[in-house]
């Protein structure tokens, strides 16, 4: 968790009052620094990528001695951190992702988390890139380490509306064959879509050989259903509405969720992809503190499990 200190400004309700995104971006970024009072530009991708010969001022603790006692020369073992990773960024911007209980809809939230992302990445030397989609797939930006480039994609997301449709599985297959570059792809959504689809998604990525996490936007609304009094349900994308009480509703609705969001995991886990709950709720420092050590933890033999 990030620290007790950390700035009330990285509250989802004061940050939301910041409208500009690269903005709001930096702020997160250097809460989260301060919260870890270290370099917090690790963990991400740790994949080995190869070996390179020892140059004067590598350090040793890096020289692969099982390569030396075979040849009689030093190289260094090389990680996918050590090189410049290709991270795209595939951001939802379908009419679900318009949902807000209080302030930020959960596509704000998203857009800040993934320009967060952006800043981290490409503050080690990483080129970034992004996709968004709605029904189709919409602006794609593939990765670069240009720093002008990270403003376009932060222009980018400023700029996207959610759409008038929730409606994505045909997009979600659509998004793989964007990418032609081993990296690694980040899906910030709130899947919105069927499960066997969103496993086919997945499963292409990872045929492809990119590490894939998924990171599942859901509003605090979403998660508890804190309504009490008798209450009107507007439909996303037309005009229906439902009359209800939901008190009656709650333990079938939170069964519900809970059993897509463990089906989810499961097929994330299958699969080889990190999954994590992006609750709109939670300052974004403490997540992004939170799933690093996360990945760390499942960190073996320099490959995340």
């Amino acid at each position: 968790m990030a620290a007790a200190n950390t700035p009330n400004y990285l509250d989802p309700k004061v940050l939301e009052r910041i409208k500009r995104l690269d903005v709001r971006a930096r702020l997160v970024v250097e809460g989260f620094i301060t919260g870890q009072h270290k370099s917090p530009y690790n963990g991400f991708a740790v994949e080995f990528a190869g070996h390179r010969e020892y140059s004067p001022g590598d350090e040793i603790k890096h020289i692969d001695w099982k390569v030396w006692s075979k040849t009689d020369k030093f190289y260094i073992k090389e990680y996918e951190e050590e090189t410049n990773l290709k991270t795209t960024l595939i951001v939802d911007a379908s009419k679900s992702m318009g949902y807000g209980g209080e302030g930020w809809c959960k596509f704000d939230y998203a857009a800040t988390a993934g320009a967060t992302l952006g800043h981290l990445l490409q503050s080690q030397g990483d080129a970034v890139g992004l996709i968004t989609f709605n029904t189709k797939v919409k602006d794609v930006l593939p990765p670069s380490a240009r720093h002008n480039h990270l403003k376009e994609i932060v222009h980018t997301l400023g700029e996207t509306v959610p759409d008038d449709r929730t409606d994505v599985g045909e997009a979600f297959l659509e998004l793989v064959p964007q990418i032609r570059s081993r990296g690694m792809v980040v899906i910030i959504s709130d899947l919105f879509v069927d499960i066997d689809v969103l496993g086919k998604a997945l499963q292409q990525f990872k045929l492809r050989k990119q590490e894939v996490i998924v990171f599942h936007v859901m509003d605090r609304d979403e998660l508890e259903f804190p309504f009490e009094d008798h209450t009107r349900f507007l439909g996303m994308e037309g005009p229906e509405e439902v009359h209800a009480d939901p008190r009656a509703l709650r333990k079938s609705y939170l069964e519900i969720v809970g059993t897509y969001r463990k089906e989810v995991g499961k097929v994330c886990d299958k699969l080889g992809v990190d999954y994590a709950l992006l609750d709109t709720g939670e300052p974004l420092d403490a997540f992004l503190s939170r799933y690093l050590a996360f990945r760390k933890r499942h960190t073996r033999k320099g490959r995340v499990r």
